[in-house]
């Protein structure tokens, strides 16, 4: 999803992550709670909330070693 107004997020937002990112990765997770545990055991830059979107499911986002903004879904 490019910034923008056609993914539906306007282009100021931080939820891509950083400005000069262009796009974020989305993965499926079969257990979110499980995977962010994981990755914080590693250091990874997990941030510290998560989201629930109903009749969707649960997202959580980590921060990769470039600094890029990545999205892990567990859907509903």
């Amino acid at each position: 999803m490019k910034r923008g107004r056609r993914s539906g997020i306007e282009s100021e937002t931080e939820y891509f992550g950083s400005h000069a990112q262009q796009a974020m990765l989305s993965f499926r997770v079969r257990d979110l709670d499980a995977m962010l545990a994981q990755l914080r055991a590693k250091a990874a830059g997990v941030d510290k909330e998560t989201q629930d979107l109903e009749g969707v499911g649960r997202f959580g986002w980590v921060t990769e070693p470039d600094g890029n903004r990545v999205e892990l879904w567990q859907s509903s």
